[in-house]
């Protein structure tokens, strides 16, 4: 039991950091902690992983919407090109034999971090308004086209692909990114974690609960540090962290 909470509490604390921060999945932190260390069933992980992710993603988007770094609008239509086009990414991966690649998430978490560390996001909101709304509209349907489909293909990667997109391709200000990018995540992680449960049936509780709530916490606790943050600190302790967590995940697969 005490080795269960201590191990649910750690893998929250990245999870959080990594969600409130970044728009990180927190299935990328959580899910391999709970199979190396408690030696969970994969696919229940991911679902208490998912979970996890709902009320992490929904407590920071709140935070981020309540500061005003909250692209609603463009972000439901993100949404929805990513939910359809993940279902078409995954009907096609499921055709193709070792067509899914485990440690994409967690390369890419690693070198995204070294990128925010060695080239930050500077983007302004003024600058962000010089795109004209249809401009923006088409982009934003497109670009969820392209993570769908990569997330659904691929099997992970999904906070950290809406990230680098969002700041990269889209030209996204780092806060509002990072606001939008927890919105989006907070119904896709509510739709995978019910399916999740829907298919494999109720997780631990403990072990669930445990999580959720250390999620929860470190990731209210991130998403209101960011939100007052200037931007080169925000994107020093963004790319820490993904650094971190990145390195630290690759050091738990050892232990699977």
């Amino acid at each position: 039991m005490i080795t269960t909470f201590l191990v649910c509490f750690a893998a929250g604390i990245g999870a959080g950091l990594g969600t409130g921060f970044a728009g990180m999945s927190a299935a990328a932190v959580i899910s391999p902690m709970l199979i190396a260390f408690l030696h969970v069933p994969a696919y229940e992980a991911v679902g208490i992983a998912l979970a996890s992710d709902v009320l992490a993603s929904a407590v920071s988007a709140y935070t981020y919407g309540k500061n005003k770094n909250l692209d609603i609008r463009n972000g439901i239509v993100m949404m929805i090109s990513v939910l359809c086009f993940t279902m078409v990414g995954s009907w096609i991966a499921s055709l193709l034999p070792n067509s899914t690649m485990g440690s994409f998430s967690v390369v890419m978490t690693f070198f995204l971090g070294i990128k925010f560390l060695v080239k930050p996001v500077m983007t302004t909101k003024e600058s962000m308004k010089a795109v004209s709304p249809r401009r923006r509209l088409t982009q934003s349907i497109l670009c969820g086209i392209i993570i769908g489909f990569i997330c659904g293909f691929v099997g992970a990667g999904g906070g950290m692909m809406m990230l680098l997109i969002l700041t990269g391709v889209l030209g996204y200000e780092l806060k509002t990114a990072v606001g939008t990018s927890v919105f989006i995540m907070t119904f896709t992680a509510f739709t995978g974690a019910v399916s999740h449960f829907a298919i494999g049936g109720v997780p631990d509780l403990f072990c669930l609960v445990c999580c959720v709530l250390s999620t929860l916490l470190w990731a209210r606790i991130a998403a209101r540090f960011a939100n007052k943050a200037d931007a080169v600190t925000l994107n020093r302790a963004t790319g820490a962290v993904l650094v971190l967590l990145g390195a630290a995940i690759m050091a738990v697969s050892f232990f699977e």
